[in-house]
């Protein structure tokens, strides 16, 4: 991702999609600064899985 974003002096990894005009974020970085998790990753997977467990996609 080519550009970074800060939110209380924490990196976002995001990138600009011209075509679109929308800009995307790295979920793991938000995930991280959301939860203050240790290992945002896991976080991010395990809340995937109980999503989709519960029905959503």
């Amino acid at each position: 991702m080519s550009n970074v974003k800060l939110f209380e002096s924490k990196q976002i990894r995001s990138e600009w999609n011209e075509t679109e005009q929308k800009w995307y974020f790295a979920i793991i970085d938000v995930v991280e600064i959301l939860t203050e998790s240790n290992n945002p990753r896991r976080y991010w997977s395990d809340l995937k899985r109980k999503l989709n467990k519960e029905g959503f996609s």
